[in-house]
């Protein structure tokens, strides 16, 4: 199983952390990096092969990382001179990517189960697989709904549920192939296009521990966190 981690944010939302390290290697509790967390999920789960994604600071995250030896798998490198986007580092190594295989943030916190997530997509037709979560957003306002200047409903202060992308998704080499390589693709682009020609998405349904480590507020509660969830996240590591 392959599994490609995109690495290359220069993580501005998280600065100043991010100042002279790549997002990617900010420890979480006292032993491990956000990204070794990840790489040791991956091998437990029999991901035996990565590809990182790098660009700011790289060359920190590929003398840290190495060969992969030390996680038991084999990690190869792709670089983005320019910002690409969620899927244009996938392109630009497209060719050499087997039929299936994962896409992931190296900025997640999560016990996702990586390999059900990816054998749910292989046996399935989507064209993509997306991990999603609920979140809940508490509005602190009276909400109003209107008609040609008349107030037809009030909801005082509501709690609004949403689905949101957890960024990690199954992925297949043929869903990709009529994109160029060279220009940056989202993830906002590669759905809309694919809602557009009905080739819907497949959702994979989450409901454990999940945690973006994008602001200081996430990263701070991550390390808050970690002490308690550490041997649910890494199995007794």
């Amino acid at each position: 199983m392959h599994a490609i981690i995109l690495a290359g944010g220069k993580g501005v939302r998280l600065r100043p952390y991010t100042t002279r390290l790549p997002k990617p290697l900010v420890p979480i509790g006292d032993e491990f990096s956000i990204l070794d967390i990840v790489l040791r999920q991956l091998a437990q789960q029999g991901f035996d092969t990565v590809t990182l994604a790098i660009g700011y600071l790289g060359d920190l995250i590929r003398s840290y990382v190495g060969d992969g030896s030390r996680w038991g798998m084999t990690i190869e490198y792709t670089t983005e001179d320019e910002p690409l986007g969620t899927i244009g580092p996938v392109l630009q190594i497209l060719d050499t990517l087997p039929d299936y295989f994962l896409v992931m943030n190296g900025d997640v916190l999560t016990d996702l189960p990586y390999a059900d997530l990816l054998a749910k997509h292989v046996t399935s037709s989507a064209p993509l697989t997306v991990a999603t979560y609920k979140r809940q957003v508490k509005i602190d306002f009276g909400v109003l709904n209107t008609y040609q200047g008349q107030i037809i409903e009030f909801t005082e202060k509501p709690t609004l549920d949403y689905r949101v992308s957890m960024g990690v998704y199954g992925m297949s080499r043929q869903t990709l192939v009529d994109y160029p390589a060279g220009i940056p693709l989202g993830f906002d682009e590669l759905v809309l296009d694919l809602l557009a020609k009905d080739r819907s998405p497949q959702e994979y349904d989450f409901g454990g521990y999940w945690l973006d480590i994008g602001r200081p507020d996430d990263y701070d509660r991550a390390n808050a966190e970690f002490d308690g969830i550490r041997g649910h996240l890494l199995k007794g590591a």
